[in-house]
């Protein structure tokens, strides 16, 4: 799988995992340079409180694009700790190509 913005690779992995409908790839598969460090932070009910990065590509700028869960919860830190998730127009892509439905398409069934 692959995360894009601005036809730009930002991650790539083959041991990515999806959690509540977003694709969450290990930290260590997402090119850095990409990303910069955001002081915006929200909580989930049951996965702990994100850490948020924004996605820079040249001078563009997707605030809040890609985040992560630094000391999650037990329940949740085998799915996603040590993994960083993408939303916010970052297009998430197999290695052929092919895009992988967004959420929402998925929700309307149209997948």
């Amino acid at each position: 799988m692959r995360a894009v913005w601005r036809n730009t690779v930002i991650a790539e992995s083959d041991h990515t995992t999806v959690v509540d409908g977003y694709t969450y790839f290990p930290a260590d598969t997402v090119d850095e340079r990409y990303l910069r460090s955001s002081s915006r932070h929200t909580t989930c009910p049951w996965k702990g409180t994100a850490s948020y990065f924004d996605v820079v590509v040249d001078d563009h700028v997707n605030a809040g694009a890609a985040w992560t869960y630094p000391q999650p919860s037990d329940r949740a830190a085998p799915l996603v700790g040590g993994r960083i998730g993408f939303w916010r127009g970052v297009k998430i892509e197999r290695g052929d190509g092919e895009q992988r439905p967004g959420r929402l398409a998925r929700l309307l069934g149209r997948s």
